[in-house]
């Protein structure tokens, strides 16, 4: 008779979040309303593209990350799974891609901010020209972020609850208010700015230019693997994660369209700004309702919303690179810690990276320029990073088939190869149409925009090739709890196949005690 292993155990007996809970905590790690401008600009056919991207890259990213997830739970996260996969090498470049990605993140969300700023005045066509000078986006920019640095270095405790209620005021509560104002005009009877017949529904397939920029809803969709490690903490999964899911993804979904297409019945397309349109739709809804004053306000909210996100992110993905710096993967230097745990040399360091890249807003031609090129190449790190996550998962089926994995996969080897497949397929094709400098925006000379993506993208890629291939044994923390790799721990290579049928943190639990016996 097989006995159950404590692992097991404690899995079954975690089930403590509910499907709806569930499938609303990805919703709110999902939906952001600063990048519907840029598909309302397609009008009805930004439906096709929504459910398109949806159905090939959202759900792919759910269920793939919750069967890596549940398999492989340790701290790491894609550095777990990359690792587990294809050995440490290629795990380090993933974080601090990862860590990278974030950073160049961060400008495009703090100009969304400033932007959101700018409208708080009596006079729009004021606050428009405001939110196009950018030495007002970049003292902004500059300006909220260090803040946000500063309160990360007080610890989790100080942006918490700054986190939670900005997140509802920013984002869940914008989004309700513009997806009612949009509707009601459109059911007033007023004349919306598109055409809502049938044939409007399918995308011109043979404008090019509108598919490159439509490419880039994919990462609308990006964060869905990040609460897949909570798939343990339901009853059984199997059944109630995909349930969550697809509740998640079509909550995500809706909300995507219908606030696209609340700011598409106001604002013509060829007047559509990337940066401003989500503030303007807010203005002229809010006058035609008779609210106009509530128009600053809401403004307001955004720059909140903005400002919680940014709090939260500024510690994260640096908690991350800590915990595998201190796993001896990167000099002590880059392990210290102030006095509430935080990580100070590396939060450093990604400010200096935030604020140089803000700069570039300076010499870019304009702010809707600086907002595109530094998008696309977020788009594009991110998009390696998923390339990497399908892959993993693909051949750990082949190198480790026998690990239990409290989740799987539906359809068995050949449902995850298609899946994970799909996942691939569409994050490459979106990955290499990232390359290409959309028509629609002015962004200087195209062989600058492309030069300026191939480079850095290179550059961010070498980086940490160097720093794996100069690690030193002294780097490890002493008092690292940092897991080893599953095959580290077993004896074997990663390129091989593994038929150990041990759960890991089985696994880890085994190594933990052989190392305390040693010591």
């Amino acid at each position: 008779m097989n006995k159950k292993s404590p692992s097991d155990s404690n899995l079954k007996q975690a089930g403590k979040i509910s499907v709806a809970t569930f499938a609303i905590m990805n919703v709110v790690a999902v939906v952001s309303l600063r990048g519907l401008p840029a598909e309302a600009e397609y009008g009805l056919s930004s439906v096709f593209y929504y459910v398109f991207a949806a159905l090939f890259f959202l759900v792919p990213v759910s269920l793939v990350a919750a069967e890596l997830a549940t398999g492989w739970p340790e701290k790491g996260g894609i550095f777990r799974w990359v690792g587990e996969a294809f050995g440490p090498r290629l795990a380090f470049i993933s974080m601090f891609l990862l860590f990278v990605q974030v950073c160049v993140w961060f400008p495009t969300a703090l100009t969304f901010g400033a932007v959101s700023l700018a409208f708080i005045g009596p006079d729009q066509t004021f606050d428009a020209a405001l939110s196009q000078n950018k030495f007002f986006v970049l003292a902004i920019v500059l300006a909220i972020y260090w803040f946000a640095t500063f309160v990360a270095f007080k610890g989790v405790s100080a942006f918490t609850l700054l986190s939670k209620w900005g997140g509802i005021i920013g984002t869940i509560i914008p989004a309700i208010i513009l997806i009612l104002l949009g509707f009601s005009f459109y059911f007033s009877g007023a004349k919306i700015q598109i055409d809502l017949s049938w044939s409007q529904l399918v995308p011109d397939f043979s404008n090019f230019n509108n598919v490159v920029l439509a490419a880039s809803i994919f990462l609308f969709y990006a964060g869905m693997e990040m609460n897949a490690i909570h798939v343990k903490d339901l009853d059984n999964p199997t059944r109630s994660y995909p349930l969550a899911i697809g509740m998640a993804a079509l909550g995500t979904v809706v909300i995507f369209i219908l606030g696209t297409l609340a700011i598409a019945f106001v604002i013509p397309s060829a007047d559509i700004n990337l940066t401003q349109s989500l503030l303007v739709a807010y203005f002229d809804m809010f006058k035609w309702a008779g609210l106009g004053f509530l128009a600053p306000i809401m403004a307001i909210c955004l720059a909140i919303g903005v400002l919680a996100g940014i709090v939260t992110w500024v510690a994260g993905p640096s908690t991350g690179l800590l915990e595998v710096a201190k796993a001896g993967y990167m000099p002590r230097f880059w392990q210290h810690t102030n006095k509430n745990g935080m990580a100070t040399h590396i939060l450093l360091v990604q400010g200096i990276i935030v604020s140089f890249l803000a700069i570039t807003f300076v010499v870019l031609p304009s702010v809707e320029a600086a907002y595109q090129i530094l998008s696309q190449l977020a788009a594009v790190i991110y998009l390696t990073l998923y390339m990497l996550m399908f892959s993993a998962a693909i051949y750990l089926r082949f190198s480790q088939p026998n690990r239990p994995r409290p989740y799987r996969v539906p359809g068995g080897k050949k449902g995850l190869y298609v899946i994970a497949g799909v996942g691939f397929t569409a994050s490459l094709t979106a990955f290499a149409f990232s390359f290409i400098p959309p028509s629609q925006i002015a962004v200087g000379s195209p062989t600058v925009f492309i030069s300026l993506l191939v480079g850095l993208t290179l550059l961010f890629i070498a980086i940490p090739l160097v720093i794996y291939a100069v690690r030193k044994p002294h780097w490890r923390d002493e008092n690292s709890d940092f897991a080893p790799f599953t095959w580290q721990i077993e004896g074997v290579h990663p390129g091989l196949q593994n038929h150990s049928d041990k759960h890991t943190p089985l696994v880890t639990e085994s190594h933990q005690k052989n190392q305390g016996g040693k010591a």
